[in-house]
Order: structure tokens, then C-alpha cells, then sequence
């Protein structure tokens, strides 16, 4: 019943039996409750991680629960300091992606240039022939950021029988979708096909940047980030390939299996309503943020205009204010 306060069965029971039975040592709590001593003392262990229990101060010594008022406030207390050191983490994390980001469009009109560690790929055709390629070439795993939301019924139906060919090979495939194909029946058809064939889908609000990794050699972005159609470049540095690859990867960390329904914080805000309050916070339009979250303006703007009504602003700027003092938005963003 206390599992999501970090106890389990074991010790839980014997955190009970401390309390109905506060006289007994560790053996005799063993033999009531009919495990060996070796498990109570694992359990014993697991109550002294949590603090649960303190040295009792009888003759003989060994341990005494703590009462139940007082556990429970130290769990809690505990979990709010860990959810509080997550979200700090996020936050760096998000600044740390956005330097990187802003590095690699940089790195990719000097070096791209150079012909050493990158290639320019110019145009929709080329960009879809060297990925083709690509992933012929592939040994390991392909990793893909899809922002961009719903995608056309043909272009999903056209990538089934690569996809596919892929994972009969064996190949390991992560791809990170916008929360919004969640809503997208042609969109999220394909997600659960690709699923069902053995690749791995996750969903998050927003993406840095469009980018395919192949066996964390070879990285594809994009020229132009706001239109990924006019190039992209190639990029085969060490470092810059294995930067990118850790930040997938924490970008997958946080994200949502498609297996599971969005997550909601404590203020009962999914993922994507509180990009939405980043977003409205740093003063972007509906447009931007519609092309952030792969939605269509209209619905950004109904999405922003309930927010607003949640937290009873009536400006942008009263919005991000009224965000921070209820706590839906950190002072440190």
C-alpha cells in the first residue's frame, strides 16, 4: 500500500509490527511476522534509509519506529526536495540543449564549409537520399528527434517499408514525437505500428531541433531550423556527435512512453501546458508557439487562452507573473 513513498511489502509490515510491538527486537519481530532475519534486517535497512526508524534508547539497544505522523512528513518532505532537485536539473538541462542548439547552427556554416566533419545537403531530394542511404549503412541504432506534429497520411505510409526493413534487421530505433500526435489519428496510427514492430516511441511538448543520429557516428541536422526542407548538414565530429547524442538522450529520459498517458505535475499541468507558459513567458506569439507544440494556431491560442483563465490574467506578462506566485513556473527558469 506504501509503495509510492519508497516502502515495500516487507517493509512495511515490519514497520507496522515496530509500532504495534515497540518492546521487541529484530528477532522476535522476525518470528511474528514469519520471515527470516536476514530479509528483516534488508527491511530494517530500507526503514533506516528513509528514516524511518532511530536507535532506541532501551537497554540492549536496536531501533524504534518513528511514529506515523512524523514518517510520513519526512517521506513527503523528502520527495517534495527530490521533485524540487528534478526540476532544477530539467532547467539546466533545457539551458545547457538551447547553447548547444545555438552552437551547432553556428559549427554548421563554418565547418560545413571545410568538408572535413560535415557535408552540406541541399534540397528535399538530396536530404532523403543520403538519409536512404544512411540507414542502409546502419549497424547499431538510429535515434530521431520528429518534431514538426502531425505528419501527411502518404509520407507515414511511404516510411513503413523502410522502418520496417530496419527493424528486421535488428536495428535499434528511438524516436521522440510532439505530444500533439497524440491527437493525430493517421499520425498516431503509424506511431503504434512502428511500436508493435519493436521500435521505441516517446512523446514530449517540444523538440530542440529536427536530427537523426545514426550509430552515434554520424548526425543529421537541419541548415535552417525554422524550415528544415531548405538543407542539412552532416556532421561527423566526435564531440559534437557525442554532445548531441547526450542531449537525446536526457531529451528521452524526460519523455513520455506513447504506452502511457501524459503526465501531469502537482498543479495538474500536463508537459505541454507548461511549455506553454515557457513560451508565453519569454513573449512569443501564438504562431511560434504553435509550430513549437506541431499544433495549428488556433488551437495554440485556445490552449493559451485557458491557461489564462486558469490563472485569472489577463495579459501574457500577468500570466507568467500569476504562474510564478502559484508555482507553476520556477523563479530560476
Amino acid at each position: 500500500m506504501l509503495e509510492p513513498l519508497g516502502l515495500d511489502s516487507a517493509a512495511e509490515q515490519l514497520y507496522k509490527s515496530m509500532l504495534a510491538y515497540p518492546q521487541d527486537d529484530l528477532a522476535t519481530l522476525s518470528a511474528r511476522l514469519g520471515v527470516d532475519e536476514q530479509d528483516a534486517h534488508r527491511s530494517l535497512d530500507s526503514l533506516s534509509t528513509l528514516a524511518l526508524v532511530r536507535p532506541a534508547l532501551r537497554e540492549g539497544g536496536g531501533y524504534r519506529a518513528v511514529s506515523p505522523e512524523i514518517a510520513m512528513e519526512l517521506i513527503l518532505s523528502r520527495q517534495q526536495a527530490d521533485l524540487a532537485a528534478q526540476q532544477l536539473r530539467i532547467e539546466t538541462s533545457r539551458a545547457a540543449a538551447a547553447q548547444l542548439i545555438a552552437e551547432c547552427s553556428a559549427l554548421t556554416n563554418t565547418a560545413a564549409t571545410s568538408g572535413e566533419d560535415a557535408e552540406r545537403l541541399i534540397g528535399v531530394d538530396v536530404i532523403r537520399e543520403r538519409l536512404v542511404l544512411l540507414a542502409a549503412q546502419a549497424e547499431q541504432e538510429i535515434t530521431t528527434f520528429a518534431p514538426g506534429g502531425a505528419h501527411p497520411a502518404a509520407d507515414l505510409e511511404a516510411s513503413r517499408r523502410p522502418n520496417g526493413a530496419l527493424l528486421d534487421r535488428g536495428i535499434r530505433m528511438r524516436t521522440i514525437y510532439l505530444d500533439s500526435v497524440r491527437n493525430h489519428a493517421p499520425t498516431l496510427e503509424h506511431v503504434n505500428w512502428l511500436s508493435s514492430r519493436g521500435g521505441q516511441v516517446r512523446t514530449a511538448a517540444t523538440l530542440p531541433v529536427r536530427m537523426v543520429i545514426i550509430d552515434r557516428r554520424q548526425v543529421v541536422l537541419p541548415l535552417d531550423t525554422s524550415d528544415a526542407r531548405t538543407g542539412a548538414v552532416l556532421l561527423k565530429g566526435e564531440g559534437i556527435v557525442t554532445a548531441l547524442y547526450a542531449l537525446f538522450e536526457s531529451t528521452w529520459a524526460a519523455a513520455t512512453p506513447l504506452g502511457t498517458p501524459p503526465v501531469v505535475d502537482q498543479n495538474d499541468l500536463s508537459n505541454q501546458e507548461v511549455e506553454i507558459l515557457r513560451l508565453l513567458d519569454t513573449g512569443l506569439t501564438d504562431e511560434v508557439i504553435a509550430r513549437r507544440l506541431g499544433v495549428s494556431a488556433r488551437t495554440a491560442r485556445r490552449l493559451t487562452a485557458l491557461l489564462m483563465e486558469r490563472l485569472g490574467a489577463r495579459s501574457r506578462f500577468e500570466a507568467g507573473a500569476n504562474a510564478v506566485r502559484q508555482g507553476w513556473l520556477s523563479l530560476t527558469r
